[in-house]
């Protein structure tokens, strides 16, 4: 994975500068629940926290979660490492070409821009590719969009990605000890369909069908409301005409 991976962001680091004014619309960000909050504890540093976003990219989300119950990213390092630009581990080979057993991913490009602090599914030049490899945007790269799968944003932490040991590879790499769900640190249950759908708020009532009667007595409120406003604007202070 590593070469054609490398090969992909060269090019798309110089697009970044082309599109730099080109600002990608963001989604509504969901209110932060711990049963998508990923932890990483570094081996340098402090922990980072990383909201995810199964509302833009449900699958990997999931796969993701799987992994951290698996503690398949404890002891993991951040193999490579691009200053000002982005920090990626999750790689059992520690070399970019590794990956889990699991199959790759199919590609969920969405609307989350690559702004700093924004986390994304590393892969190769093809599309579906993702796997267990993942990557911190240290700074804004807006190429990447919709050309990788934004998963979730560090919400808080950034100052350790920040100090994550650069290089490719870097000489002594940044660890991550172990990664894991909040929910499951704090010993609360994981989400199910019914807790997402007991979570999100009341839509808003259909409107009522005006009958004829009150259709014509609004018609007549606006049309008074509109001459109201005729003589409110033909009238200086204390309502003597101009």
């Amino acid at each position: 994975m590593s070469s054609k991976f490398v090969a992909l962001l060269a090019g798309l680091m110089m697009a970044g500068s082309a599109h730099a004014q080109v600002i990608a619309p963001s989604p509504v960000v969901p209110p932060v629940t711990p049963q998508n909050v990923l932890v990483l504890q570094l081996s340098v540093g402090g922990p980072i926290r990383i909201q995810l976003r199964p509302d833009i990219a449900p699958g990997s989300v999931e796969r993701i979660k799987t992994l951290v119950r698996r503690h398949f990213y404890d002891g993991l390092t951040f193999h490579r490492v691009i200053d000002g630009f982005m920090a990626q581990g999750g790689d059992p080979k520690g070399t970019g070409e590794g990956g889990s057993d699991l199959p790759d991913l199919k590609a969920e490009f969405n609307d989350l821009p690559h702004v700093r602090g924004t986390v994304s599914l590393a892969r190769t030049n093809e599309p579906n590719t993702a796997n267990s490899q993942f990557f911190i945007m240290l700074m804004p790269n807006l190429g990447l969009d919709h050309n990788y799968t934004a998963f979730g944003r560090v919400i808080e932490g950034m100052s350790y990605a920040d100090s994550i040991e650069k290089g490719e590879p870097p000489a002594n790499p940044t660890k991550i000890v172990h990664a894991s769900i909040e929910s499951d640190d704090l010993g609360q249950p994981a989400e199910t369909p019914e807790s997402i759908a007991a979570s999100k708020p009341p839509e808003a009532p259909a409107p009522t069908k005006l009958t004829k009667k009150e259709r014509k007595e609004m018609e007549r409120n606006i049309e008074a409301n509109k001459t109201s406003d005729a003589v409110s604007k033909m009238s200086g202070p204390g309502g003597q005409q101009q």
